[in-house]
């Protein structure tokens, strides 16, 4: 089954880019990012940056937006059955060059997991701003859960703010 991300989430002066690979069964189902009950990403933004699951979604957005954060995929879409990214085939990649070009701002990215890392270096890498740092970040998705919340969020929170 052929899959499509969504736009990305991003103010014009965005300075922190969270890159997944692609949206799972239940964020596509909602047309929402990260809308999986169990997977950490909004608890963990709550912490950082006050853009926690108890707010509505739009206003979630919001909060993001309005601290320079900005949330994409690295792919724009591909073949997929289930939500794991280990089932991802004939992969398409999200216009990279475009988007950096669109936000000159963007200092930190967040790689989302090994997935999004992988793909993040085999189509995107060599568009990055010159002085981009990248940090490859564990897993919100449940089905990593060998770290504790505490230690993912300790985790974001080093590689994502100053």
């Amino acid at each position: 089954m052929i899959v499509r991300s969504f736009a990305p989430v991003a103010a014009a002066d965005a300075r922190i880019l969270i890159l997944g690979s692609m949206p799972g069964v239940a964020s596509l189902e909602a047309g929402e990012y990260y809308a999986h009950p169990r997977n950490v990403f909004w608890p963990i933004m709550g912490a950082l940056f006050g853009a926690g699951p108890h707010l509505p979604y739009a206003e979630r957005v919001t909060a993001l937006k309005t601290s320079g954060v900005a949330v994409w995929d690295v792919l724009q879409a591909c073949e997929r059955q289930g939500s794991l990214d280990s089932n991802i085939r004939s992969e398409v990649p999200n216009d990279f060059a475009a988007f950096f070009a669109a936000q000159p701002a963007i200092r930190r990215i967040g790689l989302n997991g090994a997935k999004a890392a992988a793909t993040f270096r085999r189509y995107a890498a060599h568009f990055l701003p010159a002085n981009a740092e990248v940090h490859v970040l564990p897993s919100t998705s449940p089905a990593h859960a060998a770290r504790s919340f505490e230690a993912k969020c300790d985790l974001w929170r080093s590689a994502l703010l100053p």
